[in-house]
Protein backbone atom coordinates (compact mmCIF):
# COMPACT_ATOMS: atom_id res chain seq x y z
CA UNK A 1 0.00 0.00 0.00
CA UNK A 2 1.21 3.77 -0.92
CA UNK A 3 2.83 5.72 1.72
CA UNK A 4 2.08 2.57 4.24
CA UNK A 5 4.90 2.32 7.37
CA UNK A 6 6.07 -1.06 8.41
CA UNK A 7 3.75 -3.20 10.38
CA UNK A 8 4.52 -3.94 13.75
CA UNK A 9 4.31 -7.07 16.00
CA UNK A 10 5.90 -6.23 19.19
CA UNK A 11 4.29 -2.96 20.57
CA UNK A 12 3.94 -0.58 23.99
CA UNK A 13 1.18 1.21 24.06
CA UNK A 14 0.66 4.15 26.01
CA UNK A 15 -2.34 5.85 26.16
CA UNK A 16 -4.03 8.71 29.19
CA UNK A 17 -6.34 7.66 32.30
CA UNK A 18 -8.27 10.00 31.51
CA UNK A 19 -9.20 8.54 28.02
CA UNK A 20 -11.01 6.33 30.42
CA UNK A 21 -13.16 8.59 31.98
CA UNK A 22 -14.98 9.26 28.75
CA UNK A 23 -17.11 12.48 28.70
CA UNK A 24 -17.37 12.78 32.64
CA UNK A 25 -13.66 13.81 33.03
CA UNK A 26 -12.83 11.60 36.05
CA UNK A 27 -13.05 7.61 37.08
CA UNK A 28 -13.69 5.24 35.03
CA UNK A 29 -16.55 4.81 32.40
CA UNK A 30 -17.07 1.37 31.69
CA UNK A 31 -18.47 1.51 28.10
CA UNK A 32 -15.25 3.35 27.63
CA UNK A 33 -13.04 0.41 28.92
CA UNK A 34 -15.23 -2.26 27.32
CA UNK A 35 -14.89 -0.05 23.82
CA UNK A 36 -10.74 -0.17 24.36
CA UNK A 37 -10.67 -3.60 25.45
CA UNK A 38 -12.88 -4.78 22.02
CA UNK A 39 -9.94 -3.10 19.92
CA UNK A 40 -7.60 -4.78 21.99
CA UNK A 41 -8.99 -7.81 21.46
CA UNK A 42 -8.81 -7.47 17.47
CA UNK A 43 -5.00 -6.39 18.10
CA UNK A 44 -4.26 -9.56 19.85
CA UNK A 45 -5.78 -11.63 17.57
CA UNK A 46 -3.62 -10.45 14.75
CA UNK A 47 -0.40 -12.14 16.60
CA UNK A 48 0.42 -9.03 18.08
CA UNK A 49 2.58 -8.52 21.70
CA UNK A 50 1.17 -5.93 23.48
CA UNK A 51 2.16 -4.09 26.68
CA UNK A 52 0.30 -0.89 27.75
CA UNK A 53 1.20 1.90 30.07
CA UNK A 54 -1.66 3.52 31.30
CA UNK A 55 -2.00 6.75 33.21
CA UNK A 56 -3.60 7.13 36.32
CA UNK A 57 -5.06 11.22 35.58
CA UNK A 58 -8.34 10.07 35.58
CA UNK A 59 -8.19 9.28 39.59
CA UNK A 60 -5.35 11.56 40.94
CA UNK A 61 -2.70 13.86 39.26
CA UNK A 62 0.63 13.92 41.65
CA UNK A 63 1.59 16.83 40.04
CA UNK A 64 -1.38 18.96 40.73
CA UNK A 65 -1.76 17.73 44.25
CA UNK A 66 1.72 18.66 44.80
CA UNK A 67 1.28 22.07 43.55
CA UNK A 68 -1.74 22.36 45.91
CA UNK A 69 0.61 21.56 49.10
CA UNK A 70 0.73 17.96 49.26
CA UNK A 71 4.62 16.69 49.61
CA UNK A 72 5.84 15.92 45.81
CA UNK A 73 6.79 12.27 46.64
CA UNK A 74 3.94 11.12 48.37
CA UNK A 75 1.16 12.88 45.65
CA UNK A 76 3.69 10.95 43.16
CA UNK A 77 3.13 7.83 44.81
CA UNK A 78 -0.49 8.06 45.01
CA UNK A 79 -0.63 8.48 41.67
CA UNK A 80 0.77 5.46 41.04
CA UNK A 81 -1.77 3.68 42.65
CA UNK A 82 -4.09 5.32 40.64
CA UNK A 83 -2.74 3.83 37.79
CA UNK A 84 -3.00 0.85 39.26
CA UNK A 85 -6.26 0.62 39.66
CA UNK A 86 -7.10 1.42 35.97
CA UNK A 87 -4.65 -1.40 35.06
CA UNK A 88 -6.51 -3.73 37.10
CA UNK A 89 -10.12 -2.76 35.57
CA UNK A 90 -8.18 -2.87 31.85
CA UNK A 91 -7.14 -6.46 32.62
CA UNK A 92 -10.64 -8.12 34.53
CA UNK A 93 -12.24 -6.44 31.42
CA UNK A 94 -10.00 -8.01 29.11
CA UNK A 95 -10.58 -11.68 31.08
CA UNK A 96 -14.46 -11.10 30.40
CA UNK A 97 -13.04 -10.59 26.88
CA UNK A 98 -11.37 -14.27 26.60
CA UNK A 99 -7.87 -12.17 26.26
CA UNK A 100 -5.17 -13.16 28.24
CA UNK A 101 -4.02 -10.15 30.53
CA UNK A 102 -1.75 -9.81 33.90
CA UNK A 103 -0.81 -6.70 35.62
CA UNK A 104 2.85 -5.95 36.27
CA UNK A 105 3.57 -3.52 38.71
CA UNK A 106 6.38 -1.28 39.85
CA UNK A 107 5.45 -1.40 43.39
CA UNK A 108 4.90 -4.72 45.03
CA UNK A 109 1.04 -5.02 45.83
CA UNK A 110 0.60 -8.75 45.41
CA UNK A 111 -3.15 -8.74 46.05
CA UNK A 112 -3.44 -7.32 42.77
CA UNK A 113 -0.61 -7.83 40.74
CA UNK A 114 2.51 -9.30 40.24
CA UNK A 115 6.03 -7.32 40.63
CA UNK A 116 7.61 -5.63 37.53
CA UNK A 117 10.91 -7.23 36.42
CA UNK A 118 12.16 -6.91 32.56
CA UNK A 119 12.64 -10.71 32.51
CA UNK A 120 8.87 -11.63 33.98
CA UNK A 121 7.59 -8.94 31.31
CA UNK A 122 8.92 -10.61 28.20
CA UNK A 123 8.29 -14.09 28.91
CA UNK A 124 4.51 -13.34 29.94
CA UNK A 125 4.90 -10.77 26.61
CA UNK A 126 6.16 -14.28 24.20
CA UNK A 127 3.40 -16.25 25.58
CA UNK A 128 1.04 -13.79 23.97
CA UNK A 129 -0.64 -12.03 27.18
CA UNK A 130 -1.37 -8.20 27.12
CA UNK A 131 0.86 -6.59 29.75
CA UNK A 132 -0.98 -4.26 31.97
CA UNK A 133 2.28 -2.07 33.59
CA UNK A 134 1.04 0.27 36.67
CA UNK A 135 2.64 2.18 38.69
CA UNK A 136 4.80 4.09 36.29
CA UNK A 137 8.56 3.25 37.10
CA UNK A 138 7.96 2.87 40.82
CA UNK A 139 9.93 6.03 41.67
CA UNK A 140 8.54 9.53 42.07
CA UNK A 141 9.38 12.15 39.54
CA UNK A 142 8.95 10.46 36.50
CA UNK A 143 5.96 10.67 34.20
CA UNK A 144 4.30 7.87 32.58
CA UNK A 145 5.42 8.75 29.74
CA UNK A 146 9.06 8.16 30.84
CA UNK A 147 7.47 4.70 32.03
CA UNK A 148 6.29 3.85 28.96
CA UNK A 149 10.19 4.72 26.86
CA UNK A 150 11.68 2.73 29.52
CA UNK A 151 9.73 -0.23 29.44
CA UNK A 152 9.58 -0.33 25.75
CA UNK A 153 13.46 -0.43 25.94
CA UNK A 154 13.14 -3.51 28.34
CA UNK A 155 10.78 -5.27 26.22
CA UNK A 156 12.09 -5.08 22.78
CA UNK A 157 9.19 -2.92 21.67
CA UNK A 158 9.50 -1.84 17.70
CA UNK A 159 7.65 1.26 18.44
CA UNK A 160 5.80 3.03 21.26
CA UNK A 161 2.25 4.17 20.47
CA UNK A 162 1.41 7.48 22.13
CA UNK A 163 -2.42 7.53 22.61
CA UNK A 164 -4.16 11.36 22.70
CA UNK A 165 -7.08 13.08 22.48
CA UNK A 166 -5.64 14.76 18.86
CA UNK A 167 -4.14 13.63 15.69
CA UNK A 168 -0.78 13.46 15.94
CA UNK A 169 1.98 16.58 17.08
CA UNK A 170 0.88 20.24 15.59
CA UNK A 171 2.74 23.16 15.66
CA UNK A 172 0.22 24.85 18.06
CA UNK A 173 -2.69 23.27 19.95
CA UNK A 174 -5.62 22.16 17.59
CA UNK A 175 -8.17 22.61 19.64
CA UNK A 176 -7.37 26.54 20.44
CA UNK A 177 -6.08 27.21 16.52
CA UNK A 178 -7.99 25.46 13.77
CA UNK A 179 -4.97 26.52 11.59
CA UNK A 180 -2.49 24.56 13.66
CA UNK A 181 -0.28 22.12 10.84
CA UNK A 182 -0.14 18.59 11.33
CA UNK A 183 3.57 17.21 11.16
CA UNK A 184 3.30 13.47 9.10
CA UNK A 185 6.99 12.91 10.88
CA UNK A 186 9.70 14.78 12.63
CA UNK A 187 13.30 13.62 14.20
CA UNK A 188 13.77 13.27 17.87
CA UNK A 189 16.34 16.23 18.09
CA UNK A 190 13.54 18.43 16.15
CA UNK A 191 10.76 17.64 18.66
CA UNK A 192 13.04 18.39 21.97
CA UNK A 193 14.03 21.74 20.56
CA UNK A 194 10.63 22.60 19.72
CA UNK A 195 9.48 22.20 22.94
CA UNK A 196 6.44 20.14 22.33
CA UNK A 197 4.20 19.20 25.37
CA UNK A 198 2.76 15.94 23.62
CA UNK A 199 4.80 13.31 25.48
CA UNK A 200 7.21 14.14 27.92
CA UNK A 201 11.48 15.56 27.08
CA UNK A 202 12.71 12.90 29.10
CA UNK A 203 10.86 10.06 27.53
CA UNK A 204 11.31 11.49 24.20
CA UNK A 205 15.39 11.00 25.22
CA UNK A 206 15.05 7.80 26.18
CA UNK A 207 13.42 6.44 23.09
CA UNK A 208 16.37 8.43 20.96
CA UNK A 209 18.70 6.71 22.92
CA UNK A 210 17.11 3.38 22.15
CA UNK A 211 16.17 3.83 18.56
CA UNK A 212 12.48 3.22 19.37
CA UNK A 213 9.85 5.69 16.83
CA UNK A 214 7.07 6.74 18.47
CA UNK A 215 3.87 7.32 16.85
CA UNK A 216 1.33 10.21 18.31
CA UNK A 217 -2.14 9.38 17.04
CA UNK A 218 -5.99 10.25 18.28
CA UNK A 219 -6.73 7.53 20.38
CA UNK A 220 -10.44 8.00 20.68
CA UNK A 221 -10.92 7.39 17.31
CA UNK A 222 -12.07 3.85 16.82
CA UNK A 223 -9.46 1.29 14.54
CA UNK A 224 -6.78 3.65 14.55
CA UNK A 225 -4.49 1.32 16.94
CA UNK A 226 -5.21 -1.58 14.38
CA UNK A 227 -4.19 0.51 11.58
CA UNK A 228 -1.31 1.77 12.74
CA UNK A 229 0.04 -1.58 13.70
CA UNK A 230 -0.90 -3.51 10.42
CA UNK A 231 1.09 -0.60 8.76
CA UNK A 232 -1.51 2.20 7.63
CA UNK A 233 -0.11 5.97 7.82
CA UNK A 234 -1.60 7.39 11.18
CA UNK A 235 -0.45 10.17 13.33
CA UNK A 236 2.75 11.46 13.82
CA UNK A 237 6.11 9.43 13.97
CA UNK A 238 8.96 10.47 15.93
CA UNK A 239 12.26 8.79 14.91
CA UNK A 240 15.59 9.45 14.12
Amino acid sequence: MAGARKKFTRVLLKMSGEALAGDRGYGLDVRVVNKFAQEIKEVIALGTRLGIVVGGGNIFRGVAASARGMDRIQADYLGMLATLFNAVAIRETLLGFKVPAVVLSSLPIPALAETYYPQVGRAELDQGKVLLLAAGTGNPYFTTDTAAALRAAELGAQVILKATQVDGVYDDDPRINPQAKLYQEMDYDRYLQGRLEVMDATAVSLARENRIPIIVFNGMIKGNLKKIITGARVGTVIKG
